[in-house]
C-alpha cells in the first residue's frame, strides 16, 4: 500500500516492513505500516474493541477516536513516529505506533534513541500472538531507525501486557509510577529474546501445518459432476480412507437439486454450507483458482490444498500469478500446499485423511514424510506400501509456494506420532533456517534428506526461490553438520527410514553377521568395511539352518557385549528331503521376532535373497507384537514458558503519555528442549526418536520389539545401518554442544576491527566492495590474533636484497601474480635462499624463466619452519550464510576437493571435527612415521577466523593460504580479505514468512 502526498515527503514509504506472519493459532496475518489511507480502517478497528480494552488503552473511558486521533495515528514520518498495523482481510485487527522522546518524555528527533510504544489488539483476536508478534516488528524498526529503548506505561491490573513485554526476552526494568507501572525495554536482542522468539516461530509454525492435517471438515472444490477427474478422485480417496470428519463436494457447476454426490453434501458454493469448513482441495482450473480463494476466505477456511497446475512451473508469468496466489490466500489468514500439489495424508486413527491423489492410503506408522515433487511422492508411498512400511503423515507441496519442508520441520518436531522425518527436496528456500531446525529435530528424532537438482546450478521448474551458489559438496557436509542423514537417492531414504523407525540406535560400529549363506554373509562383511564399519567374522550356520537355528544365533549375537548390530543373511534353507526350501517368510520372521523380543536393544536388519514373503511377514510380525515406547519431543520450561495460561480476561493493551495504547498476547506455552538439552534420547540403545525417561532410567529392561527392516541386497542393509551409526554418534555429541573457548575474548579487538572495517568500506566507490591490500589484511587480521608473516616488494633485485637484510636470512622468493600464485609447480617459488648472492641469482632465474618483474609482482618473506601447508577459507554465501572451510593446500583441496566444510560460528567441537574429517587428514597425524603437526593451534586458528567472519559479516571472503603447520606452532604466510556490505539475511529479526 504506497503512501498518498500527505505523508512526509523526506521519508518514502517502508515497504521492506511489510511481513507475513504466523500466529499462535496457525493462522496468517500481515503486517504493514499505517498509512493516511487507512483512517476508515482504524475508526472501524476501533469501534469493535470492547470499552474495557480502550480503557486499558487511554487510561480513562474512550468510546470513540477524535479526527484529531485519527489524523494522528494515521500519519507518520516512519522514522520518528511509526505505526504498524496487523492485518487479515484488509481489516485492522491489531496496531503498535511509537513516538520518539527525549529523556523529559517530550517528542524528539534524531539523536534521541528512547521511543514510547503502545498496542491495541481487538479483543476477538486476542491470545492469538498479535501483540508478541507486533512487539518484535516494532522492535526490529525501532533499532533500524537509531531507537535502542521503549518505555511504555500499562495498568497495574493489565497482566497481560505486562506479561508480552517481560516475555519478550529484552533486558527491562520497570518502575510504579503515578498509579501505573513504567517499563523500559532495551531493544538490543538477547540470547533469551532469540530464543523466545525461534520458540514461537516454531509453535506457530508447527500448529500451521497441523491444522492441514487434522481438519474438522473438507471441502473439495472443482468435484466432477461424473467419475473421474482430479476433484472426484479427491473426493473418493477421502471416503475410502475413512475421513472422521465432515465432507463437502463443491462445484458451482453443479445442479441446483443436486443434493449429494458419492454419498457427501454438495453445494455450488462455500456459501451455501452452514458448518465451517476448515480445509478446501481446489482442483479447478488456474483461471479460477484466485475465485475459489476468495470464497474460502470470505468463509472462514484456514487452510487450502491446491492442486490446480499451471503457475510458476511455466515460466515468469506462471510465477506471478504464484505470488499473487500467496498473497490473496495469507491476506485471508489461510496457508497453502502446492500449487501444483500431490496432496496431504494424515493416518492418525482419530483423523485418516486422504486428500490426496494417492489411490490407496497408507497404513499408519511412525515415519513422516515430505516431498516437493508428486511424482517421487507417488514412488515413496509405492515403495514403502510393497515393504510394509507406515506413514504417520505425507505432504507433496508441488511448487511449494507456502508451506515447505521448514515448516514440515517444525511440525515433525513436536508430532509424537512421527519418530523420523523424510524429505525429498529439490530447492531450499532458507538454508540458515534449515540447518537450524534440522539440527534441533535430528537432537530428538532421525531427519533423512534427499536433495534433488543438486548439480545443476538452478532451480527446478515452479521453485522461485534463491539459488545457492555453494557446491553440493558442501551443502552435504552443512546438513551432516546439523545432524541430518543426507543419501543420494529415494530408495536409500526409503532403506534408512525403515532401520531407523523400526530399530534402536546402535551403541558403535561392531557389527555381528550370521546367516545360512557364507558367500553372502562374506558379501556383507565386505560392504561392512567399505561404509566404516567394524564386522565381526561372518557366523555361517550352513545351508542345512532351520528358522530354530536363526532364532538361537541371533539371540546369542544379542547377548554378546562386543557387538553393537547384527545383520541376518538369509538364502532358502535346506529342508529335511535335502531339497532347498523356497522358504515360508512367516516362519523365519517368527523365529527372528522371538529371538528380537528377548533379546537385549540393539538394531538388527535381514538381508534375503529369494525368500518369498519374508519382508512382509516381518512387518505383519512388529504390527501384531507390543509397540516399542513412544514419546513426542521432550520438553523443558524454556524463557516463555507459562505465558500461554496467563489469565485471559485482561485485555492486553498499554498506553502512551499522548493516550493510545493496544493489546498483546502472552508469550507461548512450554516449547521443546534445543539440542543437547533434549538428547537424554540419544543414549544408545534406545528408539532413534527417544524413549520415556522411566525406559531409560533401568538399563536392564529391554524395548519391545519394533519392526525388523528386510533388504535384498546386502550392500543396502549395511548402507542404512551405516548411515544409523554415524546419527548415534552425532546424537552422543550433541548432548554436550561444543562452546567458543573464553581465551580468544582476551585477544580480540572487537572494536578495533569494525573501525578498520568502516574506514576501508568508506573509501570504496564499489557498492559490490573492495579487497584489502596485504598490509591492510594483515591488520585487520592482528586485530584477532591471527598473526600474517609480512612480505616485502622486490620491483628489483637490489629491492629483493634490501627486503632480505630487513628480514634475515633465509628467505622465500615469491611471484605474487595471480595466474602463479600458489603455483610452486610452475617454478613461482624459491624457498630458503640463504645468501645475498643466491637471492640474486634466483631473481634472475625467475625473471628468465617467467617473465618481467612487472609481471611477476615478485616478494620476499622470512622463511617458515617445516611442516604441513594447508588452507584455511570463510566465505558467506547469501543463501547458506557464512562458511568455515579447511583442506591441504594444493592438489587434496584443488584437484580431488578434499576439503571440509562448517557453519559459522564454530565451537571447539567443529574446528577439532574440521581438520578430523578431510580424506588427508591422517597426514597432520603422523603419516607414515612423519612427525604430528601442532593441531591445537590449528584449531585455534580456525575459532578465530569464525569469530572475525560472525562478528563482522562485511568480511565476505578471507582466504589463508599457505598456512604451514609445524610440530609446534603454524605460520600464516598469505592472506587475502574481501569487504563488502554484508547481504541481508533471511534467518535474523522478527519472524515473517518468505515471500518467493
Amino acid at each position: 500500500m504506497e503512501p498518498t502526498p500527505e505523508q512526509s515527503p523526506h521519508h518514502a514509504y517502508p515497504d521492506h516492513w511489510e511481513a507475513d506472519v504466523v500466529l499462535r493459532d496457525g493462522g496468517t496475518a500481515r503486517i504493514r505500516p499505517i498509512t493516511t489511507d487507512d483512517a476508515e480502517r482504524l475508526v472501524s478497528f476501533y469501534e469493535q474493541v470492547s470499552d474495557e480494552s480502550k480503557y486499558y488503552r487511554f487510561f480513562a473511558p474512550y468510546p470513540r477516536l477524535s479526527d484529531r486521533d485519527v489524523h494522528r495515528f494515521t500519519h507518520h514520518d516512519y522514522v520518528d513516529r511509526v505505526g504498524l498495523a496487523v492485518t487479515i482481510g484488509g481489516e485492522f485487527i491489531g496496531t503498535v505506533r511509537y513516538d520518539r522522546i527525549d529523556d523529559r518524555g517530550r517528542p524528539a528527533s534524531a539523536p534521541a534513541d528512547e521511543a514510547e510504544v503502545a498496542f491495541l489488539v481487538q479483543d476477538a483476536h486476542q491470545g492469538r500472538g498479535v501483540a508478541s508478534a507486533l512487539l518484535e516488528h516494532i522492535a526490529a524498526v525501532a533499532r533500524e531507525r537509531g531507537i535502542r529503548r521503549f518505555a511504555a506505561e500499562v495498568l497495574p491490573a493489565n497482566n497481560k501486557m505486562i506479561k508480552v513485554f517481560r516475555d519478550g526476552g529484552y533486558t527491562q526494568r520497570r518502575s510504579f509510577e503515578d498509579g501505573s507501572v513504567h517499563l523500559t525495554l532495551d531493544l538490543e536482542p538477547t540470547e533469551k529474546s532469540l530464543a523466545v522468539q525461534r520458540g514461537r516461530e516454531q509453535r506457530a509454525e508447527a500448529r500451521s501445518v497441523q491444522r492441514l492435517l487434522a481438519p474438522g471438515s473438507v471441502a473439495v472444490i472443482g468435484t466432477g459432476r461424473t467419475p473421474g477427474g482430479v476433484g472426484r478422485t479427491v473426493l473418493r480417496n477421502l471416503l475410502a480412507a475413512g475421513y472422521t470428519g465432515r465432507t463437502y463436494a463443491v462445484n458451482r457447476a453443479f445442479d441446483e437439486g443436486l443434493a449429494t454426490l458419492d454419498g457427501v453434501s454438495a453445494h455450488r458454493s462455500l456459501g451455501e454450507i452452514d458448518e465451517q469448513v476448515d480445509l478446501a482441495v481446489i482442483a479447478v482450473p488456474a483461471h479460477r483458482v484466485p475465485e475459489a480463494v476468495a470464497d474460502c476466505g470470505e468463509h472462514g477456511v484456514q487452510g487450502l490444498v491446491i492442486l490446480s497446475a499451471g503457475y510458476a512451473e511455466r515460466g515468469a508469468e506462471g510465477r506471478e500469478l504464484q505470488r499473487e496466489l500467496v498473497r490473496q490466500a495469507r491476506s485471508y489468514g489461510m496457508r497453502i500446499i502446492g500449487p501444483n500439489a500431490f496432496g496431504i495424508i494424515n493416518t492418525a486413527e482419530t483423523v485418516r485423511l486422504n486428500a490426496s491423489l494417492a489411490p490407496e492410503s497408507p497404513a499408519r506408522g511412525r515415519i513422516g514424510l515430505f516431498t516437493q515433487s508428486g511424482a517421487i511422492g507417488i514412488a515413496l508411498l509405492s515403495g514403502l506400501h510393497r515393504r510394509g512400511a507406515g506413514l504417520s503423515s505425507f505432504i507433496s507441496a508441488g511448487n511449494r509456494a507456502d508451506v515447505s519442508g521448514n515448516d514440515f520441520l517444525q511440525y515433525s518436531f513436536e508430532d509424537p506420532d512421527t519418530d523420523v522425518a523424510l524429505l525429498y527436496l529439490e530447492s531450499l528456500g532458507n538454508p540458515r533456517k534449515f540447518t537450524r531446525l534440522a539440527r534441533r529435530t535430528a537432537a530428538v528424532k532421525p531427519v533423512v534428506v534427499v536433495k534433488g537438482a543438486r548439480h545443476s546450478g538452478t532451480n527446478p521448474p515452479g521453485h522461485a526461490v534463491p539459488v545457492s551458489r555453494i557446491p553440493d559438496t558442501t551443502v552435504s557436509a552443512l546438513m551432516r553438520q546439523a545432524g541430518v542423514i543426507r543419501v543420494d537417492t529415494v530408495t536409500e531414504m526409503v532403506d534408512a527410514g525403515l532401520l531407523l523407525a523400526g530399530q534402536p540406535l546402535p551403541v558403535g560400529p561392531r557389527v555381528a553377521i550370521l546367516g545360512n549363506s557364507e558367500s553372502l554373509g562374506l558379501l556383507t562383511y565386505d560392504a561392512c568395511l567399505t561404509e566404516g564399519l567394524r564386522p565381526r567374522p561372518p557366523v555361517d550356520l550352513t545351508t542345512a539352518a532351520s528358522p530354530r537355528d536363526f532364532r538361537d544365533a541371533l539371540a546369542e549375537a544379542l547377548a554378546d557385549g562386543t557387538c553393537d548390530a547384527v545383520i541376518v543373511t538369509a538364502i532358502p534353507w535346506v529342508g529335511e528331503n535335502g531339497e532347498a526350501e523356497t522358504g515360508d517368510g512367516q516362519v523365519l520372521a517368527e523365529a527372528l521376532t522371538k529371538a528380537v523380543a528377548g533379546g537385549s536393544a540393539k538394531p538388527v536388519a535381514v538381508v534375503h535373497v529369494e525368500i518369498g514373503g519374508l519382508a512382509e511377514a516381518l512387518a505383519a510380525a512388529s504390527s501384531t507384537a507390543s509397540p516399542r515406547p513412544r514419546t513426542a519431543a521432550p520438553r523443558a520450561a524454556s524463557p516463555e514458558a507459562g505465558a500461554d495460561r496467563a489469565a485471559t480476561t485482561a485485555p492486553e493493551t498499554t498506553k502512551d503519555r499522548a493516550g493510545t495504547t493496544a493489546p498483546a498476547t502472552p508469550a507461548a506455552r512450554t516449547g521443546p528442549t534445543a539440542p543437547g538439552t533434549a538428547t537424554a534420547t540419544a543414549a544408545l540403545g534406545t528408539p532413534a526418536s527417544g524413549a520415556p525417561a522411566d525406559a531409560l532410567a533401568d538399563p536392564e529392561t529391554p524395548p519391545r520389539p519394533g519392526r525388523i527392516p528386510a533388504y535384498p541386497a546386502a550392500e543396502r542393509a549395511v548402507r542404512a545401518l551405516a548411515e544409523a551409526v554415524k546419527y548415534a554418534q552425532w546424537r552422543r555429541q550433541a548432548a554436550v554442544p561444543g562452546k567458543v573457548p573464553e581465551f580468544l575474548d582476551d585477544t580480540i579487538d572487537e572494536a578495533g576491527a569494525a573501525a578498520l572495517i568502516e574506514a576501508q568500506l568508506a573509501t570504496a566507490p564499489d557498492p559490490r566492495g573492495r579487497p584489502l591490500t596485504h598490509d591492510e589484511a594483515r591488520e585487520l587480521l592482528g586485530r584477532y590474533g591471527i598473526d600474517v608473516r609480512p612480505t616485502l616488494p622486490a620491483p628489483d633485485p637490489e629491492a629483493a636484497v634490501a627486503a632480505a637484510a630487513r628480514l634475515g636470512y633465509p628467505v622465500a622468493l615469491k611471484t605474487t601474480a595471480p595466474h602463479l600464485r600458489h603455483r610452486a609447480d610452475l617454478g613461482g617459488v624459491r624457498l630458503d635462499v640463504a645468501d645475498e648472492e643466491a637471492l640474486r641469482r634466483a631473481y634472475g632465474e625467475l625473471t628468465d624463466l617467467l617473465g618481467k618483474p612487472a609481471e611477476l609482482l615478485p616478494v620476499v618473506q622470512a622463511m617458515a619452519p617445516r611442516g604441513v601447508d594447508t588452507v584455511v577459507r570463510a566465505s558467506i554465501d547469501a543463501a547458506a550464510g557464512a562458511i568455515l572451510s579447511f583442506g591441504l593446500a594444493g592438489a587434496p583441496s584443488e584437484l580431488l576437493g578434499d576439503t571440509a566444510h562448517r557453519l559459522v560460528p564454530a565451537t571447539d567441537r567443529d574446528a577439532a571435527e574440521l581438520i578430523r574429517s578431510i580424506r588427508a587428514a591422517p597426514v597432520l597425524f603422523g603419516w607414515r612415521g612423519s612427525a604430528p603437526v601442532d593441531t591445537a593451534a590449528l584449531e585455534e586458528l580456525l575459532l578465530r577466523l569464525s569469530r572475525l567472519v560472525d562478528d563482522h559479516p562485511e568480511v565476505v571472503s578471507v582466504a589463508l593460504e599457505p598456512v604451514v603447520v609445524a610440530p609446534q606452532g603454524l605460520t600464516v604466510l598469505g592472506a587475502s580479505v574481501r569487504l563488502a556490505p554484508p547481504p541481508a539475511r533471511s534467518d535474523v529479526g522478527p519472524r515473517r514468512l518468505p515471500n518467493y
